[in-house]
């Protein structure tokens, strides 16, 4: 549990970092617009473009973005085009004094914006006042958003840290990266990999009220499914791929019945489930299918073990191939199944009791209601924190629920005044982190 705040960090400083925050509140949207009108749709994952606009304008407040270049081949390898993280590396107090390092992670690659927009996806508008008002665009949400919750945090603590003289000790690092939607691998992976950081606690990038502590795992899998292809005209000449993969969807599919009762233990998390959310095959329309190939996105629950996962799932779908028995005859199919992605879950490490009480504390002052800690059923970058031993939580800006997030969804938004609330709370942990926890 976090202490009581020195006297040094007296409750007017808390108060006075919220009035900073509401001082400079018009620049921080203006941030945000600019963020949002250089897109990052992932894939294609073309994204140095928008890390140079980032550190151009980082730049401009006075805060120098180190920039670590992945290699093409790496970026590749992952199915994306480019990618520059970034890092800003602020230091309080006496160097090699003590005090802890705290990283905020955010992530700038979207999903593409898809149709039935109303509003310009990279136009960043706002609509009303930036009291009761919205920002509209692709990532305002999630996770563009906390961009500017996260710098502007950092730059309220310092103005009121130097204003003040507070006694701060330790550091704050802005973890910009580019890759969340394809697992974070040469995202934050590949940054805590070649030891370009450790440490000791890390926030990254919210969609709600809540605190979040755990979440889903994931597993994508590829399966290709390999049959003969014949002219229509003669079906019987051919192993229609198409009727094949439609037979191990269906085994698929059932699987989900059995996951109802799967339980997870944590709040917020519900039990696994399993989508196909592509479908490609097919020659042209006088033809019997000779190939389909499938993309599957299993979610998994913390108390799953991920290979255990896999294993099933491929013997579901071995044993529905084998079973499948072509109308008119043919020949049997041939499916190969290639892993996409494993991420493991985030699960709850015993050092993040310092970020939790202190997020709900001051998440209760300045939103006026309780701030639960809970699981999400999504997946996030966020676990490969974990996985180095760096306790974290996801906060940041976002509406009461993650059911109401508006990420991955047509005309995506962020009510300004969660945003300006976020960014104080944000602010105010720093400061007690740095500040006023022992």
């Amino acid at each position: 549990m976090t202490t009581p705040a020195s006297p040094a960090i007296a409750t007017a400083n808390f108060s006075q970092l919220d009035a900073w925050v509401d001082a400079h509140f018009d620049e921080q949207v203006d941030f945000l617009q600019q963020l949002v009108r250089v897109p990052t749709d992932t894939p294609p994952g073309n994204n140095t473009p928008h890390a140079e606009r980032t550190a151009e304008l980082l730049a401009g407040m006075g805060y120098a973005a180190e920039r670590f270049d992945v290699p093409a081949a790496e970026v590749q390898a992952e199915g994306l085009q480019t990618i520059t993280n970034l890092i800003v590396r602020r230091h309080f107090g006496t160097p090699g004094a003590g005090g802890k390092t705290i990283a905020l992670n955010v992530h700038g690659d979207v999903v593409p914006p898809g149709e039935g927009w109303t509003h310009n996806p990279y136009g960043g508008e706002v609509v009303g006042d930036h009291a009761t008002g919205r920002i509209y665009g692709r990532a305002t949400a999630v996770s563009k958003g906390d961009f500017s919750t996260f710098t502007y945090a950092l730059r309220a603590l310092e103005a009121v840290a130097q204003a003040n003289q507070l006694p701060l000790q330790g550091s704050v690092e802005l973890h910009f990266t580019y890759d969340e939607e394809f697992g974070g691998n040469v995202g934050p992976g590949w940054l805590l990999k070649h030891g370009h950081t450790k440490p000791d606690l890390m926030i990254a990038a919210g969609f709600s009220y809540q605190v979040v502590v755990a979440h889903n795992g994931c597993l994508q899998l590829e399966v290709t499914v390999q049959g003969d292809m014949a002219h229509a005209a003669i079906p019987d000449s051919g192993t229609d791929a198409l009727q094949g993969a439609t037979h191990i969807m269906t085994a698929l599919y059932a699987l989900n019945r059995d996951y109802l009762h799967v339980k997870s233990g944590v709040e917020g998390i519900t039990h696994p489930y399993l989508n196909i959310g592509f479908i490609n095959g097919g020659t042209n329309t006088n033809v019997i299918p000779g190939k389909v190939v499938l993309k599957l996105d299993r979610r998994m629950i913390p108390e799953e073990n991920p290979a255990e996962v896999e294993a099933s799932l491929r013997a579901t779908i071995a044993a529905a191939a084998a079973s499948f028995n072509p109308p008119r005859g043919g020949n049997t199919l041939h499916v190969e199944v290639r892993r996409m992605l494993l991420a493991h879950a985030m699960k709850p490490l015993p050092g993040n009791v310092p970020l939790v009480a202190a997020i709900q504390q001051h998440g209760q002052q300045v939103f006026g209601e309780a701030i639960p800690a809970v699981g999400t059923p999504l997946y996030t970058d966020v676990r490969l924190y974990g996985e180095h031993g760096i306790p974290g939580v996801i906060y940041g800006a976002g509406p009461r629920t993650v059911r109401e997030s508006n990420a991955k969804r047509a005309d995506e938004h962020l009510e300004l005044a969660d945003l300006r609330r976020a960014t104080k709370v944000v602010a105010r942990v720093l400061l007690e982190l740095l500040g006023g926890e022992r």
